[in-house]
């Protein structure tokens, strides 16, 4: 089945939150985490890719244009991340 580009989600941290923690951590690896964590999250034959654009097989792809990710990126939990790849 023929993958359709659905959007394009925004999952990384910015520089201003890094700095509102005031820590030195691993950005790459919580960028893979973070899209991990939200591809765990959201239907199969639906993902989202490291550029954060979302890819979903035909048949699902009404409804990845449904999902609320800001929603989903909320019940992320980023702190727990970031403790798990500080430097």
């Amino acid at each position: 089945m023929s993958r359709i580009e659905t959007g394009i989600v925004s999952y990384t941290l910015s520089g201003d939150y890094y700095a509102t923690v005031g820590a030195d951590f691993d950005t790459e690896a919580v960028d893979d985490a973070i899209l991990a964590e939200l591809n765990r999250m959201i239907p199969v034959g639906i993902v989202v890719e490291r550029s954060g654009k979302v890819f979903a097989d035909e048949d699902k792809a009404d409804e990845a244009r449904r999902i609320d990710w800001n929603g989903l990126l909320k019940r992320i939990d980023v702190d727990q991340i970031l403790a798990e790849h500080g430097r």
